[in-house]
């Protein structure tokens, strides 16, 4: 997948952000990236990769389709290398707590 365009989706709450990504990543060929919550979770940003149609589209169909409106939406096609390197961080910080859960015992969760 190439890596031509930046989405994201800021909601209001977790459930919200997790109906916006599977709304995402089912009507586009896109791929989740990382998310960030904010104010213990009531504020959550769902970041998703992929080519710029298929990001323009996954997210017009997120702010049309789910269950509470966006807060805010963007598209950014072809993002400066420095955006990148943010969004990166912010997803080794998701990788990162991961590992630190499996370590700890946790065990992952499979439908």
């Amino acid at each position: 997948m190439s890596r031509n365009a930046l989405g994201f989706i800021e909601t209001s709450g977790v459930v919200a952000a997790i109906d916006a990504l599977d709304i995402m990543v089912k009507s586009a060929n896109v791929r989740f990236v990382t998310w960030e919550r904010k104010l213990g979770g009531r504020l959550v940003t769902i970041i998703v990769e992929g080519e710029v149609a298929a990001v323009n589209s996954a997210v017009e169909n997120a702010c049309n389709r789910s269950i509470k409106k966006p807060a805010a939406h963007l598209v950014l096609a072809s993002p400066h290398e420095e955006t990148w390197r943010m969004v990166e961080i912010s997803a080794s910080r998701l990788k990162k707590k991961e590992k630190a859960q499996q370590e700890e015992g946790y065990q992952d969760v499979h439908f």
